[in-house]
Formats: C-alpha cells, sequence, structure tokens
C-alpha cells in the first residue's frame, strides 16, 4: 500500500538552531523552482498563458506552490493540490476559489486564521498554530495528480514535517490521508502493512508519539455546495484538533 518517494529534496545541511522560518524559507525557494513533472509543468503554465475569462486581467502564478502558515505551527493541514484557478493563479494555498472561502472561513472561527477570507497573496491573511500544505505542488489536470507525481512531491512534505514537528495533521480527502501514511512508512516511522482508513471525523492516535491524524473531507466545492461537507462538520474536527493542539501546548 506505501510506496516510497521516488525523489529526495536537496537542502543544504545547517546548525539545528537555525530558526524554522529560514529553513521554510530556503525549502519555499526549492518548490517554486521545482520542475519534477513534465505533465504538470506543462499544464499548469498553459492555465497560466490561457487564463479562465473572469481572470483575464490576472498574471497568473503558474508555478509549484509553497506551503504557508505559523513556522510554529502545531498543526500541519494536508490538502490535495493547488486549484488551476485558484492558488495556481494567487501564489498561495487555498487562496481564490471557493474551497479557500470554506476553509478560512472555519479556520478563523476556530481561531487559527486572523481573517475569515484569503483573496491573493499580501491580503493580510495570517495564520496561528497551523501550517497548510498539500500532497502535490502544482495544479493537476482534473484535479487528479498521478501516483509518480505525488512521490515527486513527497519529500517536500517530508522537510516539512521535520522542520514543524506538528503535534497535529489535518488530511483533507483521502489522496492527501495517505500521501501522508506512506511518507511516515518511508521514514520508518510507521509500519507499512499497518492500515487506517480513511473517513470523514476520523482521528487516530500514532504510535511512537506521532502526531494526532485527523480526516476530514476536502472542502471542495463538490462536496460543500452538495451538503457532504458542511460547516458543523468541519467545525466539529477543528475542536478536537484545539483540544489535542492546547494539551500538547500545556505539557
Amino acid at each position: 500500500m506505501f510506496r516510497p518517494c521516488s525523489h529526495r529534496v536537496t537542502i543544504p545541511i545547517v546548525m539545528a538552531e537555525e530558526p524554522p522560518e529560514e529553513r521554510l524559507a530556503r525549502l519555499r525557494d526549492t518548490v517554486i523552482a521545482c520542475r519534477k513533472c513534465p505533465r504538470l509543468v506543462e499544464y499548469r503554465e498553459e492555465v497560466a498563458r490561457t487564463r479562465r475569462r473572469a481572470f483575464r486581467d490576472w498574471t497568473y502564478w503558474g508555478r509549484p506552490v509553497p506551503g504557508f502558515g505559523d513556522a510554529h505551527a502545531r498543526l500541519l493541514i494536508i490538502g490535495l493540490a493547488p486549484a488551476a484557478h485558484g492558488a495556481n493563479r494567487t501564489g498561495r494555498m487555498f487562496t481564490g476559489d471557493r474551497s479557500g472561502d470554506f476553509l478560512y472561513a472555519r479556520l478563523h472561527e476556530a481561531g487559527f486564521a486572523n481573517q475569515p477570507t484569503s483573496v491573493q497573496a499580501g491580503d493580510g491573511l495570517e495564520l496561528s498554530d497551523a501550517y497548510i500544505s498539500a500532497a502535490a505542488r502544482c495544479a493537476p489536470p482534473d484535479n487528479k495528480p498521478l501516483p509518480e507525481e505525488l512521490r515527486n512531491c513527497c519529500g517536500y512534505l517530508q522537510e516539512e514535517f521535520a522542520i514543524l514537528r506538528p503535534r497535529a495533521v489535518l488530511a483533507l480527502g483521502a489522496i492527501a490521508f495517505y500521501a501522508y501514511l506512506r511518507l511516515l512508512a518511508k521514514q520508518g516511522l510507521l509500519a507499512g502493512r499497518v492500515t487506517y482508513k480513511f473517513s470523514h471525523g476520523a482521528e487516530f492516535k500514532l504510535p511512537g508519539g506521532l502526531p494526532h491524524l485527523f480526516a476530514s473531507y476536502h472542502p471542495s466545492q463538490q462536496n460543500t455546495q452538495t451538503g457532504r461537507l458542511t460547516p458543523a462538520m468541519f467545525d466539529a474536527v477543528l475542536r478536537r484538533i484545539r483540544r489535542v493542539v492546547s494539551a500538547s501546548r500545556r505539557k
């Protein structure tokens, strides 16, 4: 079930006391320069050239999207991939689309964000005790990254995990959920034969002092507009996460 990453992220060796802000900034530069996946490079750049009519006046980001949030976060949120006309346009995770509208409103309500909206980079949004990443860093056709493309990206998530050392992980959707488990298996932190099944609201206390793992349906427009995922459902997950994060801070 768990296949290892096929690529490693080359990050210069640094002193242990280097601040996480600097390590994340260096990783950001590495992510932005990535061209490992020809299919994704072609697609993200084509979308940036042609643009959607509603965003004709925008200069699209059109590159891999780095993680975003608090460098000292105890909550790591893992999404699927940038949306073609959302993060691929704005350059910030879950920014400029309906998924972000839903997610940041809920994070604001739970105290993880300073405002409920995320329109564009530089709009004043800040996260507190939360950091948002993704299983894939480039917008994929039909929102479906290929297995090889996910393996190419998993080194970036691994590096973020090592820098942040979170106490809780929230996986948005099954692809993000299993990408995270593959990462743990690759590092030898989780037995590959152990099966954890994705379902909304699932919570797992993983062995060896690993972060609590929480799962939610992805806040895609398809899920939120059909009622498969409601604000109340997501808020309930965030409340449980808040209790875990608060308890770890007291310790």
